[in-house]
């Protein structure tokens, strides 16, 4: 499916308020924002992104500062956006622009931290269809997202059957493995136990050594060791390994776009995600997907593996798995877009998936 004449693009970044927004937890606030990027020609099919833990709202991005998408969304991209409309939320709990914990409460006047209301992939999900039907989409062609995105994915196909007609889960599981949360637990452990994060009330991420050492464990599953056999080779720079300089690097880098207590607040999330929850046995889940089911696995992808992907994919009513050959690991979602985004944009474009637009 494609618009024979698609008007020229227009992209714009902006906040939309949600007035009383209830959490799965039961508790309720006033009112949230939801940050969001929307590219595309009006008119044409409209596809949700969402983006993994430490992503934000600009899936596209500009020329000058690209998305965390782009090459695979853009002009004459496997997404294109001369053909389709690209709306991305910076997620509920983000900080990105979303009502999160480093948001002001305009109750108190003071950030809310560790007082914001847990959030679960589920409360997302719900907080981007309200969203949605402010702008006055109400319907999609397509959702698709990558790890935290995949999960997000997941649940609108189960939440809203209805909405949409296709379905992209890349580099994510039904449930998060026990593994997955074993990585999570390091990672909050030495947020939350070093001194200076204060129960929550750090006056600012630089003095946080322990979101560091959270973000470079986060690395080393995102990517493989064959990987970084080939990248670094045990090569040494000023009296350190090449792969511990990288580290460093990345830990440093987390805390200047990234929140500590939304980290937090994302990782729990990420370990609650399990579609089973009120629904039954993950076969029964998988069998009342309404949607086209298309997921992706990647090899190397220590926290998704393909052998919690594949079998769960086919179990869908209209499931189709595809498993891609890289080094690059769960990281796989990210790059390489030549090697599968033609996969995507064949399945996005396949016969008696078209609403009547």
């Amino acid at each position: 499916m494609s618009l024979q004449n698609p008007v020229e693009q227009k992209q714009t970044v902006a906040k939309i308020s949600i007035e009383d927004f209830t959490f799965e937890s039961g508790e309720t606030l006033p009112q949230i924002e939801l940050a969001y990027e929307h590219s595309g020609p009006k008119g044409a099919p409209v596809i949700l992104l969402c983006h993994a833990l430490t992503g934000n709202q600009y899936a596209v991005g500009s020329g000058e500062s690209p998305g965390w998408w782009a090459g695979l969304v853009g002009e004459e991209c496997p997404i294109d956006t001369t053909q389709y409309q690209v709306i991305t939320f910076n997620v509920l709990g983000g900080c990105h622009g979303s009502t999160g914990p480093a948001s002001i409460n305009p109750e108190t006047g003071d950030i809310y931290r560790l007082d914001f209301p847990e959030v679960t992939i589920r409360d997302m999900v719900h907080a981007q269809y309200r969203a949605l039907k402010q702008l006055g989409i109400y319907e999609l062609h397509a959702v698709a997202g990558g790890s935290l995105g995949g999960m997000q994915t997941l649940e609108w196909g189960l939440l809203y059957p209805d909405f949409m007609k296709q379905l992209f889960v890349l580099a994510a599981t039904p449930y998060l493995s026990d593994y997955g949360i074993a990585f999570n637990h390091i990672g909050a452990r030495a947020i939350k136990d070093d001194p200076a994060f204060m129960e929550g009330y750090y006056s600012s991420n630089d003095t946080l050594q322990g979101f560091e050492i959270a973000r470079m464990a986060g690395m080393v599953t995102y990517r493989s060791a064959p990987l970084f056999q080939k990248r670094f080779a045990r090569e040494q720079e000023d009296a350190l390994y090449s792969i511990q300089s990288y580290l460093n690097y990345q830990g440093e880098k987390i805390k200047d776009r990234f929140d500590a207590n939304s980290y937090l607040y994302l990782l729990e999330a990420m370990n609650n995600h399990d579609i089973r929850k009120g629904r039954g046995s993950l076969q029964d889940t998988a069998g009342s997907f309404k949607p086209a089911l298309f997921t992706v696995s990647f090899e190397h992808d220590l926290l998704y593996p393909k052998e919690l992907i594949q079998p769960f994919s086919h179990h869908a009513p209209n499931g189709q798995h595809y498993h891609v050959k890289t080094d690059y690991g769960h990281d796989g979602f990210l790059v390489e877009f030549g090697e599968w985004g033609t996969w995507i944009s064949e399945k996005l474009n396949e016969e008696g998936t078209e609403f009547d637009y």
